[in-house]
C-alpha cells in the first residue's frame, strides 16, 4: 500500500507555481482552527447553511499551517488531483486570484466541493497523522471560490468555437464539469435535464443548510454567459438520444433508491429519503405541492433507516420541520471512534461520524436488521427490528451478519429509507456516447462525479480529434 503510493507520481509543481512554502513551520505553532457551525437554537429554526465562515486574516493563517511536505498525500488523496499546497501558499501570502487559478485548474466547482466534500485529502494530510490535526483544506477552498466570485475573478470567457456539437443528458455535478470543459476546448454544449433547474443532486439531494441554492445558481449564469445551452424539463431516453450531435454524454446519475421489500412495505408512510429532501428544497424553491403529496416529519416519529450522509439529511430537515423525535437505525456495527486498525492513515479512515444534524437531535442504534413494518389503518406505526452480530470473514472478506433473536419495536408514523442507490444498467452504447459520474460507476461523492466528468470531456475531445 505504502510502496503504491509512494511511488505514485505527483504533478503539483509547474514552471508558474513552483515556489517554496512562505512558512513551512507554521503547524508548529498555530493549531488548526475550525470555522463551525451556528449555535443550534439558531440553526434549527431555518435552511440557511449551518457552517460559519473565518475572517481574511485567520484563514491565511490556517493555510500558512500546510507544511510543504515532500510527498503531499493530500494531493494523492483528492479525486481532483488538487495541488493543495501550491493553493495553500498562495492562500497565505494574500495571492487570493491566484490561489484561484492554481485551484480551478484541477476543480471546475470549487464552491460545491468547498462546502460539501467529506475532505478526503485533509485524511490523508500528515499532519492529520502526526498531530492529529490537517490543515483545512477544506474551509480553505470554500473561502479562495467565494473570494474568487466576491472580487471578480471569475469572468465569463470569450471562447472561439471549434464547429463541433455535444449533448449531456444530465445536469449533475459530472454533467456539469464535463459541459464546463468541453466548452471551454471550444464544443457547443448543451445540457438535457428532467427536472426544472440544473445542479441534480446538488440541487434536489442534498439540503440547503448544507449547500445554498443561489451558489448552483450563480455558477450556472457563468456557464450559460459563456455559452453553454440548458435545456431542462427534458426527460431524454438515452435509449433514443436526440440528433444532430458530434458526440454524447450521459450523466443522469443514479436515481433508483435501494428499497427495503419486507412486510409491510406498502403501508402508507414509509418512502425513500429522496422524496422528503427533493420536495422541501423544491418547497424553498416556492413550489408548492397539495397536502396528501406532502412529505413532512411535522409532529411525527420518524425513523431513519440507514446510517450515511443521506441519513443524516433526513435527520436535519426533519429536525427543521418539526419531529417529535427522531431516530436513525444501522445494519451495521458501529465504527470506531478516532482511528481505525483496519483503514490506517492515508487511507480515508472508516470511523464515527458526527454530523451537525446529528447533534441537533436523534437517537442513533446499530447491528439493526429490519424485520416488517407495523401499520395501524393502513399507516405505518412501527418498526419490528432485530440485534445483529457481525464477526470477521476468516479469508478477510465482507464481514458475516447473525440474527441473534433478540427483537425489538420502534415506534414510528414516518419511516425514511436512506440505504444508499442501485448502480445504472445501460443498453450498448456507440462508440461516440460516454458515461460519466454515478451513472459509470454507481453512487459515490460529488468530487468523485467532477472528476469522472473531467475525464469524460477529455475522452470525448480526444474521440473527435482522433
Amino acid at each position: 500500500m505504502y510502496k503504491e503510493i509512494i511511488n505514485t507520481s505527483h504533478k503539483l509543481s509547474t514552471k508558474k507555481y513552483n515556489k517554496d512554502m512562505g512558512n513551512p513551520k507554521a503547524f508548529l505553532t498555530i493549531p488548526r482552527q475550525e470555522a463551525g457551525y451556528r449555535p443550534i437554537h439558531d440553526r434549527i429554526s431555518d435552511y440557511s447553511e449551518v457552517e460559519q465562515t473565518l475572517n481574511s486574516r485567520d484563514r491565511k493563517l490556517q493555510a500558512s499551517r500546510c507544511m510543504d511536505c515532500g510527498v503531499p498525500f493530500c494531493h494523492w488523496a483528492c479525486p481532483l488531483s488538487n495541488k493543495q499546497p501550491e493553493f495553500q501558499d498562495a492562500l497565505y501570502k494574500g495571492k487570493w486570484e491566484e490561489a484561484y487559478k492554481i485551484l480551478n485548474e484541477t476543480n471546475d466547482f470549487p464552491e460545491f466541493t468547498g462546502r460539501i466534500c467529506p475532505a478526503l485529502c485533509e485524511k490523508s494530510c500528515v499532519l492529520k497523522l502526526s498531530m492529529d490535526s490537517p490543515v483545512t483544506i477544506r474551509e480553505n477552498e470554500a473561502a479562495i471560490a467565494e473570494a474568487a466570485f466576491r472580487e471578480g475573478y471569475i469572468k465569463p470567457r470569450n471562447i472561439e468555437r471549434n464547429g463541433r456539437k455535444v449533448a449531456i443528458i444530465g445536469a449533475g455535478p459530472a454533467g456539469l464539469a464535463a459541459a464546463n470543459q468541453l466548452n471551454g476546448k471550444g464544443y457547443t454544449v448543451t445540457v438535457f435535464d428532467k427536472n426544472e433547474a440544473p445542479g441534480g443532486l446538488l440541487r434536489y439531494g442534498i439540503p440547503n443548510f448544507k449547500l445554498h441554492k443561489p451558489i448552483i445558481d450563480r455558477r450556472i449564469r457563468v456557464m450559460e454567459e459563456e455559452g453553454i445551452h440548458f435545456k431542462m424539463n427534458n426527460d431524454v431516453d438515452v435509449r433514443q438520444l436526440p440528433e444532430g450531435f458530434d458526440a454524447y454524454c450521459i450523466c443522469t446519475g443514479a436515481p433508483t433508491a435501494r428499497d427495503l421489500p419486507v412486510p409491510g412495505r406498502e403501508l402508507k408512510g414509509i418512502h425513500p429519503a429522496l422524496d422528503m429532501l427533493a420536495q422541501q428544497n423544491r418547497i424553498l424553491a416556492g413550489m408548492t405541492f397539495p397536502k396528501e403529496q406532502l412529505v413532512t416529519a411535522k409532529g411525527k416519529k420518524v425513523l431513519v433507516i440507514g446510517g450515511g450522509d443521506t441519513g443524516s439529511d433526513c435527520i436535519g430537515t426533519s429536525n427543521r420541520q418539526g419531529a417529535l423525535s427522531v431516530t436513525q437505525i444501522e445494519i451495521m456495527p458501529q465504527p470506531p471512534v478516532g482511528q481505525n486498525p483496519a483503514t490506517p492513515w492515508p487511507q480515508f479512515p472508516v470511523v464515527l461520524k458526527t454530523t451537525s444534524s446529528h447533534e441537533e437531535g436523534c437517537s442513533r442504534l446499530w447491528s439493526l436488521a429490519t424485520r416488517k413494518f407495523l401499520g395501524k389503518n393502513g399507516k405505518v406505526c412501527g418498526v419490528e427490528v432485530e440485534q445483529v452480530e457481525w464477526t470477521p470473514d476468516p479469508d478477510g472478506g465482507r464481514p458475516v451478519m447473525k440474527p441473534t433473536g433478540k427483537v425489538e419495536v420502534i415506534e414510528a408514523d414516518l419511516v425514511l429509507l436512506a440505504m444508499g442507490f442501485l448502480k445504472p444498467e445501460h443498453p450498448q452504447f456507440t462508440e461516440n456516447v460516454f458515461v460519466a459520474g454515478d451513472a459509470a460507476s454507481g453512487a459515490s461523492l460529488v468530487v468523485r462525479a467532477i472528476a469522472s466528468g473531467r475525464k469524460a470531456a477529455t475522452d470525448i475531445d480526444s474521440y473527435l480529434n482522433k
